[in-house]
Formats: structure tokens, sequence, C-alpha cells
């Protein structure tokens, strides 16, 4: 089955535990989302159940790819921003699980999201992700604008300094 890609208006117990599987599966992979190594199912839920409220509350949108085996790979938009800045979202956290890579799922969901972004009002997303890294070799094919590196941004899970890639996209046309 080709996955299929919906957004979730609510995080129930089943999808909370599919998502700490798929954040726990690409932090042990060697993504820098934010997590050190090992990281337990407790503080993959912990950052879900997060996720979770702003969800409910409307500062987040959370769309979740899935396959036959479940939840496959995520994107988020958060739309939680200061005033001045109502046209704008931050795309976050794209994750696809092992399982699903090198078969345009990344694209598909990074599509989504735009497609989302402008249905919530949001012609400008902004995103950042590991200098060429899949990521952002990803964005770049898919043509938002390098803005530009920084140098030693993050740790990779395992540890050792990255730099992080800026990246905006005009989607209001």
């Amino acid at each position: 089955m080709r996955p299929s890609i919906r957004r979730l208006r609510a995080v129930g117990d089943a999808e909370l535990d599919q998502l700490a599987d798929l954040l726990i599966d690409c932090v042990e992979g060697g993504a820098s989302v934010s997590f050190m190594l090992p990281l337990t199912r407790v503080r993959a839920t912990a950052f879900w159940l997060g996720v979770a409220e702003g969800v409910a509350s409307g500062a987040r949108v959370l769309l979740v790819a899935e396959d036959d085996s479940g939840i496959c790979g995520t994107v988020q938009l958060i739309l939680d921003l200061p005033e001045n800045q109502p046209h704008r979202a931050d795309l976050a956290k794209l994750l696809v699980h092992q399982r699903a890579r090198r078969q345009g799922l990344g694209e598909a969901l990074t599509r989504a999201a735009e497609a989302t972004a402008r249905d919530c009002g949001r012609t400008l997303l902004v995103l950042d992700a590991v200098t060429d890294g899949a990521a952002s070799r990803l964005y770049a094919r898919l043509g938002w604008q390098r803005v530009g590196d920084i140098p030693g941004y993050a740790l990779f899970p395992g540890g050792g300094l990255c730099s992080t890639t800026v990246f905006y996209r005009d989607c209001g046309a």
C-alpha cells in the first residue's frame, strides 16, 4: 500500500504510540531532530503529548503518513507565532520511518504541508535542516530558497556538532 497522508485533529493513544515509535526510529537512525541517544519511550511520548496539546489548541498542524504497518511519516506546521507574523508558519519535524524511505514520502509530506499552510492562510514557510543532509537536499530540490548556514548549530543524536541550513518558501501562489 502506498502511504496515505491525513491531518490529525486530535492525537489518540494509538497514534501517540506510533508517533513515539517513529521518533525513536528516526533518532536511532541518526536524525538530528532535537533529541540525543538513547531516546527513551518516556521522552518520545512526552514530546508527542506536547505536540498533541498544540494540535488541540490550534497552535500546530500535524500531518501523518500511514502505510499497512501504521504511521510511517509525519510533518508539523507551527502556527502559533507572534502577532506580527499571521501570514507565516514554521515547518518542523519532517520524519520518515526507515521502512518508508526513498519512496517519495518526504516530498509528499512537504507538498501536503505546503497545501495545508495555504489552507490555513499562511503564505510564507520557514524551516531549518541539517546542512547537506537528506532533508536539506530535498527542500532545495523542491524549490525552497536557501537563506544560509549556521555552523555548529546542534548535535547529532550520538554527539558531534552539525550545522543547519535555513530555508523559506513562498507558498501563497
